[in-house]
């Protein structure tokens, strides 16, 4: 189990929820052991009570129903595309509709500001699908002289994620959405006569779906019910965060303010190949073009146990970096997590030791990531062995 997920479990207080948004979902899975974080203003299950390594292997072998607190942003007017071109760094006016793709915002002196999935829905209108920061204040910034509006869709984000979910998908669309649907493809469908937003993502590695409500349009309650029937058949359950920190992690996936923040360019984060730099006029593009081409951000395996999160990372008796995620992989059988260097230097393939939660010191191999499946044949379902 991740480390940073069971001091999350035991080290809880108690707060009030008038800042934050509690999901229309919460009455369909909480139970007594529920514990809840906050995540772009949102609550979301950090633990559910149930096993996460049970729930780990669902994720890998059949299929698991995440209720996650990422939030859509919506950008919608004539000049909506110019500013994602201004405000990202990649090209973005060519995103075809229906379609979805990757995007960083950086900062004038060239952080990462955030990360996230910019869907168009319709030729002038975005949803960017954003993680912890305050991005809609970013945008109404950066939109002076735009012909735009940057609102609030209210759409809360489900995901089913693992092998079995396109059979989950296809019974639940009644034959509208499945495997054929490509990677990083969206629309709209229904499912169970209710209208919402269905993407080709998610945040797990695997195979697996994305479901977009539309705020007071959408009886929450009707769709859960609609999506567990459809999944009972194929084994889905549902999971909270415990699962699919373990496997995002496994995946390479990073975490806004988590792995990375806007002390780190993209280069350092090892996101440089979601920069255009042949783009001109985006936020930050003066500051990268003399960025160092380097890497602070790596991989570590360890036989002896899980590292701990946030854990020193020492060569001999120097510190070097410390560790920004971490947990056991049931799969690799041994402990793995991120760590970030406080310098750059020829770090891949070293042996160093890293703290564990217990407050031990452990041996561990720093490599590149993500620690299998780099060209993510799996997500994109062209790799179907279950493990």
């Amino acid at each position: 189990m991740s480390g940073s997920i069971h001091s999350d479990r035991k080290s809880t207080v108690r707060i009030s929820a008038k800042r934050f948004e509690q999901s229309p979902f919460v009455s369909c899975y909480e139970n007594p052991e529920t514990v809840f974080g906050v995540y772009a203003g949102r609550f979301y299950s950090v633990f559910n009570g149930e096993d996460p390594v049970e729930n780990y292997w669902a994720l890998r072998r059949r299929a698991v129903l995440y209720d996650v607190p990422e939030r859509p942003v919506q950008i919608e007017g004539p000049d909506a595309a110019a500013l994602m071109d201004r405000v990202f760094s990649r090209r973005m006016s060519n995103l075809k509709e229906g379609r979805g793709r990757y995007a960083i915002a950086c900062t004038p002196d060239g952080g990462v500001f955030m990360d996230g999935v910019l869907f168009r829905l319709a030729g002038d209108t975005f949803w960017y699908v954003q993680p912890d920061g305050a991005l809609e204040a970013w945008l109404m910034a950066h939109s002076g002289g735009y012909d735009l509006s940057v609102s609030d869709p209210k759409s809360r984000v489900l995901q089913i994620q693992g092998p079995n979910a396109p059979a989950v998908m296809k019974a639940a669309s009644g034959g509208a959405v499945d495997e054929g649907m490509g990677y990083f493809h969206s629309g709209f469908f229904d499912l169970g006569g209710q209208q919402v937003y269905v993407s080709r993502t998610g945040w797990t590695g695997e195979l697996g779906f994305e479901i977009y409500t539309q705020g007071e349009l959408t009886d929450h309650g009707r769709l859960w019910t609609h999506l567990t029937q459809a999944g009972e058949p194929h084994g889905m359950v549902f999971g909270s965060l415990s699962s699919m920190e373990i496997r995002r992690i496994e995946a390479g996936i990073l975490d806004n303010l988590t792995d990375f923040d806007a002390t780190m360019t993209p280069f350092e984060a090892g996101l440089g190949a979601f920069v255009d730099l042949d783009k001109e006029g985006f936020v930050g593009r003066e500051a990268l073009l003399n960025a160092a081409r380097r890497t602070l951000l790596y991989g570590l395996k360890s036989e002896a146990a899980a590292p701990a999160s946030r854990g020193e990372v020492s060569d001999g008796a120097a510190v070097v970096g410390r560790v920004t995620a971490a947990a056991w992989s049931p799969y690799l059988k041994c402990g793995i997590g991120y760590v970030r260097f406080a310098a750059p230097g020829d770090w891949k393939g070293k042996m160093l030791s890293v703290e564990t939660p217990e407050g031990n010191r452990v041996s561990c191999e720093i490599v590149e990531l993500p620690f299998y499946d780099p060209e993510k044949r799996i997500p994109r379902g062209l790799d179907k062995t279950i493990p």
